[in-house]
């Protein structure tokens, strides 16, 4: 297994088509929903591969000046409880705090809130719906 980082067409293709299989079949969020002006051929994403085959994603990008807004963030359904997001969330956070961010801001389904809540997220909102899901903002501070 292994984590690439980058904007290769390849390397968003791999992440459109697991969100695609998470977002759109398995939670019935709109393609038109799902694939937003935020995925632009310069984006950045981090993909968890085993071999050719993605297991995870996550699109990084700038909330503001010092706020990282990690975004569209799944595990493929028979990898989940592997601690495979866990990990995808806390490198792409160490990858945040060398680029000179000090705070994680997620837009957390109300389902993950457990899992949010383990890596020291804290809900700063009231409930909202994106894309048809109920969902809360979680902030965390990720550096000293």
């Amino acid at each position: 297994m292994h984590t690439h980082f980058g904007c290769e067409r390849w390397h968003q293709a791999a992440a459109f088509a697991l969100r695609y299989d998470v977002f759109v079949l398995e939670q019935g969020i709109t393609l038109q929903d799902e694939f937003d002006d935020l995925d632009t051929n310069d984006r950045f994403y981090f993909v968890v591969y085993e071999q050719s085959f993605a297991l995870a994603t996550i699109r990084y990008q700038k909330k503001d000046t010092y706020t990282i807004q990690p975004d569209r963030f799944c595990v493929r359904k028979d990898a989940r409880g592997k601690g495979i997001g866990k990990q995808l969330l806390l490198t792409l956070e160490e990858k945040a705090v060398a680029d000179g961010f000090s705070f994680s801001c997620v837009s957390a389904e109300k389902s993950a809130l457990t899992f949010y809540e383990s890596l020291g997220y804290s809900v700063t909102s009231d409930e909202y719906i994106e894309d048809g899901i109920l969902c809360v903002e979680m902030l965390k501070k990720i550096s000293s």
